[in-house]
């Protein structure tokens, strides 16, 4: 079942800056590395950003970087994904996932424990 849940996404203009929230379990979020990835229309889903266990380390794909930031609250059991300066290009179903260890979130296929329902985001011009 999914234990992973999405909120924030919306309409908002180019340029503008939306934040992203995902809301899990406390059992398994204090257990698991977490990240976003976004599937656009006709297109395949894809890695977006990721943070370790215990908020150590981070990664992102090369077209979000100095532009979004992934954040944990371990406290809250909740990480967020705030998107600044968004672009077109960034429109897309977003969607929270957990993981064991952040190389799972990076690697090819990416290898989740958990995924969530999905948010929409879409970018005007």
């Amino acid at each position: 079942q999914e234990q992973l849940v999405e909120s924030g996404g919306g309409l908002v203009q180019a340029g503008g800056s939306l934040r992203l929230s995902c809301a899990a379990s406390g059992s398994i979020f204090s257990s698991n590395a977490m990240g976003w990835f976004r599937q656009a229309p006709g297109k395949e889903r894809e890695f977006v950003a990721a943070v370790s266990r215990y908020g150590r380390s981070t990664d992102y794909v090369d077209s979000v970087k100095g532009r979004f930031t992934i954040s944990r609250d371990n406290a809250r059991n909740t990480v967020f994904l705030q998107m600044n300066s968004l672009k077109v290009e960034d429109t897309a179903v977003y969607y929270c996932a957990a993981a064991g260890w952040i190389q799972y979130l990076t690697s090819t296929p990416p290898r989740m424990n958990y995924w969530g329902q999905g948010t929409q985001v879409t970018v005007s011009s």
